[in-house]
């Protein structure tokens, strides 16, 4: 209001004089000056009216903000600092201004994405805890969440590293089960550890059984997909739809495909439809646009509402959410959100949530909601990742075959002195839930592997990282066992049940090998990787260069390229971290 009543006076200022004036009462300058304060002051009006009812009905993000930034930067070459722009200057005014504008320093767009605090597992004394319990995890968000960041030349946050999803992106031949009454076979190698050889290495490894796609029962899918402002960028809606797309055309006609979207509000794109439909699916898919604030409590509502309608008996039910960030209007708490995601586990639905972008990825609730609703959680990165997790690993994602799947060691401490769970640490759970049916675990899918390291550190090696304890009471009785090394125990649900099953695997002292297998020394090699992106505080003296070397000689069958892309990215994150002097960006800070 105020700038439009001084433009106004100045205005009746100029007519004035020019009245007063004869040589001045028809001067063009004039006339074009009062014409100018005239519509600005019509155009002030205007967006008054518009951002009071705007105010109303929209919450603009940090990232919506700095979007609407950078198309006025590209449309005038200017820059200002991110206090409120100056309004622009009557024009008149602007001939005498334009030769001496000074532009403020442009801000880079502040990075919001969100990782959970974590710290490693810590070395455990075998006589004070012999048991250590968790949960199964088959995630791989993380390893291709950080591979996104070395290729944009950043250095990833410690927090955005996962080891057990690193180790879980790729697959080591676990040996399968030979039938069916065991949805899944348990396999364990113990090897001296490659960054210390008086220390060793427990490999646990899962293998589910495999379902060929074409035998799979029928699927209920339901994509809820974030279409808000902040998925403009091509790493996100339309590497979405692209990924989506490949998922489209491996649909069967006994399949059912819903898809819903969120912004501002959620709504309903595509009922309940055929799987065969391709071009009908496609087709709205390929309508989506993006714009609004990002309401995703309501589309997680409105989803799992079109997954009742469509439920599948003895079928797989599944809700698939794709997003870049925050829901930052409607149900924004993320506690609420889990236990509304929960709830609908109970029946019988799943959720699946898929990360796409950068700037506000919030990595934490993804990965949590995945958790809590029975599913998985990948990062989308490029359109060859979109086919690894919904065309290459389409069974596994979809089709569950065994629940709660918990995994319990018990280490005997007249061999082992020590032991350290690598990875895991939102996975572990309490000694006491192991045999608990009504803990919530991690779920596995058709063709899944799962792979856990333990390093342990033998009695009487000399590598021991604790202290002796000065007053220490316990001891290991004089007639222990030394012939074995640990037990293994499982506890898993087949889907519709309720009490859970057990299998056992004791590990024998005399199965260390000096030999490792090239599974083996890979998946140590990924483990150390992972170390060393967090600081390298857990492998002794090794560096990135034992690390690549071992991951390279150790590749063996890489039908993908994805092991070779492996070692090419050790040296990237070698060249970012180890260079301090250049002090690399960090994501997420």
């Amino acid at each position: 209001m105020s700038h439009r009543l001084t433009v106004t006076l100045l205005a009746a200022a100029l007519l004035a004089a020019c009245q007063s004036n004869p040589t001045t009462q028809h001067s063009p300058e004039a006339e074009a000056a009062a014409v100018a304060a005239d519509a600005y002051a019509r155009k002030e009006a205007d967006t008054g009216r518009r951002d009071q009812a705007t105010l109303d009905r929209i919450a603009v993000t940090g990232s919506r903000l700095r979007s609407e930034q950078a198309k006025a930067t590209a449309a005038t070459g200017l820059a200002y600092a991110p206090s409120a722009p100056p309004p622009p200057a009557p024009a008149m005014m602007m001939e005498y201004r334009n030769a001496n504008i000074i532009v403020a320093p442009q801000v880079p767009p502040v990075n919001a994405e969100k990782y959970a605090d974590r710290d490693d597992n810590p070395v455990r004394r075998t006589l004070d805890e012999p048991v250590s319990t968790f949960s199964v995890d088959v995630d791989t968000g993380s390893y291709s969440n950080v591979r996104r960041m070395l290729r944009e030349g950043q250095r990833p946050p410690a927090d955005a590293v996962r080891a057990e999803e690193f180790i879980n992106y790729f697959r080591y031949g676990h040996a399968g089960p030979t039938d069916r009454s065991r949805p899944f076979a348990v396999t364990t190698e113990l090897a001296p550890a490659p960054w210390n050889a008086k220390r060793q290495l427990l490999m646990v490894g899962i293998k589910g059984y495999d379902v060929p796609k074409a035998t799979l029962p029928p699927a209920n899918l339901v994509f809820l997909l974030d279409t808000s402002g902040s998925m403009e960028s091509p790493d996100k809606l339309p590497l979405l739809k692209q990924s989506f797309a490949q998922l489209v055309t491996q649909l069967r006609a006994q399949d059912r495909v819903s898809i819903v979207v969120y912004a501002g509000s959620a709504g309903l794109v595509l009922p309940p439809t055929p799987g065969n439909r391709h071009d009908e699916i496609l087709s709205a898919l390929d309508r989506l646009q993006a714009g609004g604030s990002t309401n995703g409590g309501d589309g997680i509502r409105l989803a799992y509402a079109m997954a009742k309608q469509a439920f599948v008996k003895d079928g797989v039910n599944r809700v698939i959410l794709a997003t870049d960030g925050d829901f930052n209007v409607g149900t924004v708490s993320q506690d609420a959100l889990e236990t509304m995601v929960a709830d609908e586990r109970a029946s019988g639905i799943a959720l699946t949530t898929l990360g796409f972008g950068t700037g506000n990825y919030n990595d934490a609730l993804a990965e949590k909601l995945a958790d809590v609703g029975d599913g998985n959680h990948a990062y989308i990165d490029t359109l060859q990742e979109g086919r690894k997790v919904l065309v290459d690993e389409m069974q596994s994602t979809l089709l569950t075959i065994a629940r709660d799947v918990k995994i319990q060691v018990e280490f005997n401490p007249a061999v082992v002195s020590e032991y350290r769970l690598i990875g895991y640490e939102n996975r572990v759970l309490a000694n006491e839930d192991f045999a608990n049916d009504k803990v919530d675990a991690g779920d596995i899918g058709a063709g899944h592997e799962v792979t856990a390291l333990y390093e342990i550190t033998p009695v009487g090696s000399g590598a021991d990282r604790l202290p002796a304890l000065r007053y220490g009471g316990k001891q290991v009785a004089a007639c222990a066992s030394t012939t074995e090394v640990a037990h293994v125990r499982l506890r898993y649900k087949l889907p519709g049940q309720e009490a859970s099953r057990l299998i056992e695997t004791p590990i024998a002292r005399t199965s260390l090998t000096a030999q490792p297998s090239d599974a083996f020394r890979f998946a140590s090699a990924v483990a150390a990787y992972a170390d060393l992106l967090r600081g390298g505080q857990r492998i002794d003296g090794w560096n990135w260069n034992d690390v690549a070397r071992t991951a390279r000689a150790s590749a063996g069958r890489d039908p993908y390229g994805l092991k070779a892309e492996f070692v090419g990215m050790i040296e990237q994150a070698n060249r970012l971290v180890a260079v301090k002097d250049d002090a690399p960006v960090i994501a997420g800070e």
